[in-house]
């Protein structure tokens, strides 16, 4: 029996699993041969899903024995394809139409297998080195193609949610700076302490229930969280309401803004939302961006979807978002990296104090007058992946403008789409998309009864991700049951689409069948 196959018995046999200048051949044996049954499995899969079950695949997991170590990569990859890569959801098929997961480009891929194994931290100077200076440039890059202005700066955090987090975090606290250098704030002192100076901490507990975040009832939820997050609650969020196009209605959103100031609140941040999640709706940018000035509050533009449109023909899309105080991007979305990639930027580079802490054995106050750049500065996260540099091999190698002919394509695609369910009969489709999400739904024939018709699409998209052949995703309009696409994956074919809708029609018209005669309204017809 071989030494390797008892480490515990001779300690210095853990150490050949470390990566460094005696273990590299090892290194390039494991990782070759990973990348060569991967490149099986992406080459020979063909349908997104195997259809498997929670309960059936769970015992295969939980039969592992987590402390009886295999000691072989070869027989480790071989579990790994009976726990996770066989069942996998691959966003690379063309019929995997739910979410925003985009299928990933191989310049992004490179970088991540030198990221993960160099294994910078990104927060200090001294952990990370060139690192610091491509993020910070790529962050650059972003504002510039966004047009904040010279002052701007940001961060890259790990996802659309983080990013709108920390947005929040400086709208409030640069709303609070504001409103305590008022001579007037001085007024709202806490009962405590009336007839007497209040103290900034207690002025500060009187200006937190009067922040309020308008933003569309379209918007990412995360606002909501993130306002709970900060200590003023889901209830500061008002939601304002849509079009039928689901973009924020400005006139109900200048009517809100007056309405927060006759009632003696502030308006914190207005969220602008480029990219529904689930319409991929833009709000209108230049005309939220006049109210948040006139009403001195942060504008937040979400363009967590929307981004790749900075390097699409379309770019005139996202006109007004360069006068945003804030903007959520998500490379991770539509400039086809994987996960996680995403940024926050701001126009004014000073904002990003209130998140700026130091400590001595990290990032003493001393650095800064060294000029030593250390990004922990401006981010929540201390230790953080180099993910930029996925995006940095993605534009040296095939460059901004291919990035936008991908999502150009598939924004083609959900065009070419939406005009094939709009002339479907079986299928009513809510919103002609900006960009490549489709919310619709399945129409039974005869008079329709509203119970019926949300159990029918339950269960069609619910069997067609059992079958394993298509994903959909699903979501409520109005408080009924909907199919969506989010078709961010080039490949994709308007020949897939006509036929996970054909599938999702044949699941659809079965368990209709099943339905007992009363409840049975004549079948939808075929599409010409």
């Amino acid at each position: 029996m071989s030494r390797l196959e008892h480490p515990a018995e001779d300690p210095a046999d853990s150490r050949t699993y470390l990566l460094n200048n005696r273990t590299a051949d090892r290194y390039r044996s494991a990782v070759t041969e990973s990348v060569a049954r991967l490149s099986d499995r992406f080459a020979t899969t063909e349908r997104p899903f195997t259809g498997v079950s929670v309960d059936e695949l769970a015992p295969t997991v939980a039969a592992v024995d987590l402390d009886a170590p295999l000691h072989d990569p070869a027989a480790a990859l071989d579990e790994l394809e009976r726990v996770y890569l066989r069942d996998a959801i691959y966003f690379h098929h063309p019929r995997y139409l739910a979410h925003l997961n985009c299928p990933v480009v191989i310049p992004a891929l490179v970088g991540e297998a030198v990221l993960s194994a160099v294994n910078s931290s990104l927060d200090t100077w001294d952990q990370s080195a060139g690192g610091t200076l491509i993020e910070r440039r790529l962050v650059d890059w972003t504002a510039e193609r966004i047009g904040l202005g010279p002052t701007a700066d940001g961060i890259f955090t790990s996802g659309g949610s983080q990013s709108n987090l920390q947005a929040m975090l400086l709208a409030r606290d640069e709303t609070c700076r504001r409103e305590l250098a008022r001579p007037e704030s001085a007024k709202f002192s806490t009962p405590l302490e009336q007839g007497a100076p209040p103290s900034e901490g207690a002025r500060l507990t009187d200006l937190l229930p009067r922040l309020r975040i308008l933003t569309s009832a379209a918007s990412h939820f995360s606002i909501r969280k993130s306002a709970t997050l900060l200590g003023m609650g889901a209830e500061a969020v008002i939601p304002v309401p849509v079009d039928d196009t689901r973009r924020m209605r400005t006139d109900a959103l200048a009517a809100e803004l007056e309405r927060c100031r006759r009632d003696g609140l502030i308006p914190m941040a207005v969220v602008a939302t480029a990219g529904t999640t689930d319409f991929g709706s833009i709000d209108p940018l230049p005309e939220i961006a006049d109210l948040a000035a006139r009403h001195g509050a942060w504008m937040h533009v979400d363009a967590a979807y929307g981004c790749g449109l900075l390097v699409s023909r379309r770019r005139d899309l996202l006109t007004g978002i360069e006068r945003a105080d804030s903007v959520t991007v998500d490379y991770h979305k539509s400039f086809f990296q994987p996960v996680s990639s995403s940024a926050v930027l701001v126009r004014d580079r000073a904002t990003l104090r209130h998140v700026t802490y130091h400590a001595d054995y990290l990032n003493p106050r001393r650095m800064v007058e060294k000029r030593i750049p250390n990004q922990v500065d401006k981010s929540l996260q201390t230790t953080r992946r180099f993910d930029a540099l996925k995006l940095w091999l993605t534009l040296r190698i095939m460059g901004a403008q291919a990035i936008g002919e991908l999502f150009d394509e598939v924004i083609d695609r959900a065009a070419d789409a939406w005009k094939l369910l709009h002339d479907d009969p079986r299928f009513e489709v809510v919103v002609e998309p900006q960009l490549s999400t489709l919310v619709f739904r399945y129409l039974p024939g005869g008079p329709q009864d509203p119970e019926l018709t949300d159990r029918i699409n339950l269960h069609a998209r619910e069997a067609l991700f059992a079958s394993g052949d298509a994903i959909v995703a699903g979501t409520k309009v109005d408080g009924r049951h909907y199919l969506k696409f989010t078709l961010l994956n080039p490949e994709t074919t308007l020949d897939d689409i006509a036929t996970v809708l054909d599938l999702i029609a044949e699941h659809a018209g079965r368990y209709l069948a099943e339905q007992p005669v009363v409840d049975r309204p004549a079948p939808a017809l075929s599409a010409p």
